[in-house]
């Protein structure tokens, strides 16, 4: 076997024990050949991190806002996006980390990542949408997706810090973990800036001083991150470490500053309607309390509007739950003028992405079809 440039801290250990580079092949073919599919994942990737003859990592998109996509990001640069991260978050070597994300997706691998280039003491477990149900000690450090953390609001107490990504976090998860000795973060991030590049805490010591959510503060950068706008006011990324060139998004922001902003949604699901521009995922934060069920705000074509907004709600179909939800939304005050949605339509069952994502573009193409 030849020797791996790609280090192994003396501190790391995998599920309490301590691996150097050469026995985690080991580890890593086991995996392979005789694990589940989440350590199968697991073992594929230390293979190709171990890999002296590749100096890049294979990643996929999720595809939650387009078509999936594969990128290759140089291990160097996954390095140092742990090292910003342990900045960051204060997270030193023998760090405890509980690993309960897909190892075949961004975050599932920089936790690998952190951990060997930290020297971390990390567990990894089944991901499921309930990780702590089966944890009975404690941890330092854990990454979870806001459908994880809200199953997890009673076992919270076992993990002192908590960085959640992959989705938007509701205004009523939010007030649940108010006062909560936990320090919950959410980050924000994709494949292209190797996991996140900014966060925010989430139950700061003060409190919140509005129930809806909406002092929370802005999402501060990540070491050697500085952040701008485009002509369409969509959030820009620049960073020596991580990227070879600024990095455009289609995330509508407002910018603080350099180091600091507010994010107001895709700009690929901004809807025009009537010239007014609408956001769906500030309709979204307003709606939640109302709708127990999944939804989404986006549009359909109108020949007055030019595009009109839409609510689609996963259920059954029907005209009595049609008919209250239609009264609750009318009747919603947080609603201005025209985030009011002129239909409401049913779908029995919403199409996803592999990482547990709604696939609005998808399921909207199913529901035109049904209207045709």
């Amino acid at each position: 076997m030849k020797k791996s440039p790609y280090k192994v801290h003396p501190d790391f250990k995998l599920n309490g024990t301590h691996f150097n580079a050469k026995e985690l092949y080991s580890v890593a073919y086991s995996y392979i050949k005789e694990g589940n599919e989440f350590e199968e994942q697991v073992g594929n990737f230390l293979l190709d991190w171990f890999n002296e003859d590749y100096d890049t990592i294979k990643l996929r998109t999720s595809g939650s806002t387009g078509t999936p996509k594969v990128y290759y990001i140089e291990k160097e640069k996954m390095i140092a996006s742990a090292l910003a991260s342990d900045k960051f978050f204060k997270l030193k070597n023998k760090t405890k980390a509980l690993m309960c994300m897909p190892a075949n997706y961004i975050a599932g691998r920089m936790m690998l990542v952190r951990a060997l280039t930290l020297g971390w003491d990390l567990r990894i477990i089944q991901p499921t949408t309930h990780p702590l149900d089966s944890i009975f000690e404690e941890f330092d450090f854990c990454a979870m997706t806001p459908l994880q953390l809200s199953y997890s609001l009673e076992r919270l107490h076992f993990v002192k810090k908590i960085i959640v990504g992959g989705g938007t976090v509701s205004h009523s998860l939010v007030q649940l973990i108010q006062g909560l000795p936990t320090k919950i973060y959410e980050v924000y991030g994709m494949t292209e800036t190797i996991s996140h590049v900014a966060a925010r805490r989430l139950n700061p010591k003060s409190g919140l001083s509005s129930e809806n959510g909406e002092s929370l503060k802005p999402f501060k950068a990540m070491p050697k991150i500085n952040f701008g706008t485009d002509d369409r006011g969509c959030l820009t990324i620049s960073s020596d470490r991580i990227l070879d060139e600024t990095l455009v998004t289609n995330d509508l922001v407002e910018l603080i500053n350099p180091q600091e902003f507010y994010w107001k949604g895709r700009i690929d699901n901004v809807v025009n309607t009537g010239g007014v521009k609408v956001f769906p995922e500030t309709i979204e934060r307003k709606l939640e309390n109302l709708i127990t069920d999944a939804f989404f705000a986006s549009s359909l074509p109108d020949e007055k509007l030019g595009e009109r907004l839409i609510l689609v709600v996963q259920e059954k179909h029907s005209e009595e739950y049609l008919s209250d939800l239609r009264s609750a939304v009318q009747a919603c005050e947080t609603l201005d003028k025209f985030e009011v949605p002129k239909d409401i339509y049913l779908i029995e069952k919403f199409a996803y992405t592999p990482t547990g994502k709604i696939n609005r573009k998808l399921t909207l193409t199913e529901l035109t079809a049904k209207l045709a």
